[in-house]
C-alpha cells in the first residue's frame, strides 16, 4: 500500500496536465491497491471520518450506507455524474480524469452494501467521461462487481436521484413523489445506493487510509477536503480542492484572484445563494460559517460577480433558465417559476408594476416546498438572496439607471459565454 497523502492535493494526487485519464497502473502507484476491508468495518470508518455527500445534500454518507445494507435483496449502487449544475465541473473532472478513484469508492461501496452491480450515469454530452469510465472497467479484472455505463438527459431536474432511477427504470428522466426513497425502493424496485462521484472517491481514500488521516485537514466539524468549482471574474477558473475551514479569500487567491473588484459571490452554484462580497471574503469553507449568511456549499460551486457586471440582470438570466428547466409535471413548477421568473426579470428591466417586489416575495413563499423534487425551492433560494442583496441596483432599474455590462453566468453548452468563463480544470494546494 502507498503511504498516504498528507496535505493537498488528496483527490487530485496525480493528476497531470493534459486530457488522458489516469491509467490503473499510476492510480495504483499513488493511492495503492483496492483494500480488502469488511463491510462493517468500512461503514464504521466512514461514520468516523464524517464523510457528508459532496451531491448537494450535505447527507452523512455512513448513514446512507447503513440505511441501504440493513435491507434485503440490494438493488445496484448507482454513481450519479449527471452534473447537471451549468456552473460546475468537478465530477466531470473526476470520471474523465480519475476513473479509478471513483470506480473504487463504488466497488467498495457495493461491497459494504451487499450490491453486485454498479452503474455510473453520466449525461448525454460528457463523451470524455462516458470513455473514461467504460475505458476503467474494461481493465478492472479483480473487481466483484459488474460496472456498466449509462448516459442521458441533461436537464437540470434530471440529476435529482429520483429522476435517475426513474431514467434507469422506465426510459424517462423526471422525478418522481418520495417517499418510498431509492434506500426502500429504488432500481427494479430494489433498494439502491446513490452517490455522487466526489463522494465515492473520498470513500476510497478513507477506506486506504482511515478515519484519523481523513481528519488531518479540514475541521472537527467539516473534516477532509472538497472540490470546489472557482469561477466568474476571477484570473484562472477551473477545479480546485481545499480544506475545509479554508477562507473565502484563500479560495478566490487560489483561482489566481479576482480581475475587478467584486460585489457579490453566488455560493453553492444555481440553486444556491448571492452574498455580498465585503461578507463573503470573510467566511470559511465551513458549514456553520456559511449557514450564517444564510447559504450552503450545495454542489460545489463559487462564481464571483465583478463590480462591473448587472446583479438583477445575471439573476434575471438564472431564475428564467431554472424556470425553463421544469419537468413539466408539477404545477407550483411549472407555472409558479414561470411567474416569479417574469416578475424578477420586469423588477431587473426596471418596468414592474407597483408592489412587484411584495408579490414576487409572496409567489415564493407559495411556492416553496411544492412538486415532486423541490425544484422552486432552489430557484425562490436564489430570486429571495438577490432580492436581499441587489436591492439598490433594482432600484436604480427602477429609477432607469444601469450602465454594466454582461458577465454571462453559464446556462449550458448552448449559452454563449464571454472570455474567462472555460473551466479548465487546474491544480492548487492550499493551505488549512
Amino acid at each position: 500500500m502507498s503511504a498516504p497523502h498528507h496535505g493537498l492535493p488528496r483527490l487530485l494526487a496525480g493528476l497531470e496536465p493534459g486530457g488522458a485519464p489516469m491509467s490503473l497502473a499510476a492510480h495504483t502507484r499513488i493511492h495503492g491497491p483496492l483494500p480488502d476491508i469488511a463491510p462493517h468495518q468500512l461503514i464504521e470508518e466512514v461514520e468516523r471520518s464524517g464523510l457528508r455527500g459532496r451531491g448537494g445534500a450535505d447527507f452523512p454518507t455512513a448513514r446512507k450506507l447503513r440505511a441501504v445494507a440493513a435491507r434485503r435483496r440490494v438493488g445496484p449502487v448507482l454513481v450519479n455524474g449527471s452534473e447537471t449544475e451549468p456552473a460546475s465541473a468537478k465530477d466531470r473532472l473526476l470520471l474523465a480524469r480519475l476513473p479509478h478513484l471513483v470506480l473504487d469508492g463504488a466497488v467498495l461501496a457495493a461491497g459494504s452494501v451487499g450490491a453486485s452491480e454498479v452503474i455510473v450515469k453520466v449525461g448525454e454530452g460528457a463523451i470524455d467521461a462516458a470513455q473514461a469510465v467504460s475505458g476503467a472497467a474494461s481493465v478492472r479484472e479483480h473487481d466483484r462487481v459488474r460496472i456498466s455505463v449509462l448516459t442521458g438527459p441533461e436537464g437540470y431536474v434530471t440529476g435529482e436521484e429520483s429522476a435517475v432511477v426513474h431514467y434507469v427504470n422506465a426510459g424517462v428522466a423526471k422525478p418522481t413523489f418520495v417517499p418510498p426513497r431509492p434506500f426502500e425502493r429504488g432500481i427494479r424496485g430494489r433498494p439502491t445506493l446513490i452517490q455522487n462521484p466526489e463522494t465515492l472517491a473520498q470513500l476510497a481514500l478513507v477506506a486506504r487510509f482511515g478515519s484519523s488521516w481523513y481528519r488531518e485537514l479540514g475541521t472537527v466539524a467539516d473534516p477532509g477536503s472538497a472540490l470546489v468549482t472557482i469561477t466568474g471574474a476571477v484570473r484562472a477558473p477551473g477545479v480546485y480542492e481545499l480544506a475545509f475551514g479554508t477562507p473565502i479569500s484563500d479560495l478566490l487567491e487560489a483561482a489566481g484572484g479576482s480581475v475587478e473588484p467584486l460585489q457579490a459571490l453566488l455560493v453553492g452554484g444555481y440553486f444556491g445563494t448571492w452574498v455580498d462580497a465585503l461578507s463573503a471574503v470573510g467566511l470559511l469553507l465551513a458549514r456553520e460559517d456559511l449557514r450564517s449568511v444564510g447559504c450552503s456549499l450545495g454542489s460545489g460551486v463559487l462564481i464571483a460577480l465583478g463590480a462591473s457586471a448587472c446583479g438583477p440582470h445575471e439573476s434575471a438570466r438564472v431564475i428564467s433558465y431554472l424556470a425553463a428547466q421544469s419537468a413539466g409535471q408539477c404545477g407550483p413548477c411549472v407555472y409558479g417559476l414561470r411567474a416569479i421568473a417574469d416578475s424578477f426579470g420586469a423588477l431587473a428591466d426596471g418596468v414592474a408594476a407597483p408592489g412587484e417586489r411584495e408579490r414576487l416575495l409572496r409567489w415564493c413563499a407559495d411556492v416553496r416546498g411544492r412538486g415532486a423534487c423541490h425544484h422552486p425551492d432552489g430557484a425562490v433560494r436564489l430570486v429571495e438572496s438577490a432580492l436581499r442583496v441587489f436591492a439598490r441596483d433594482v432600484e436604480g432599474h427602477r429609477r432607469g439607471r444601469c450602465d454594466a455590462l454582461p458577465a454571462g453566468l453559464p446556462l449550458g453548452d448552448s449559452a454563449v459565454q464571454p472570455p474567462g468563463w472555460g473551466l479548465t480544470p487546474r491544480l492548487r494546494e492550499v493551505a488549512r
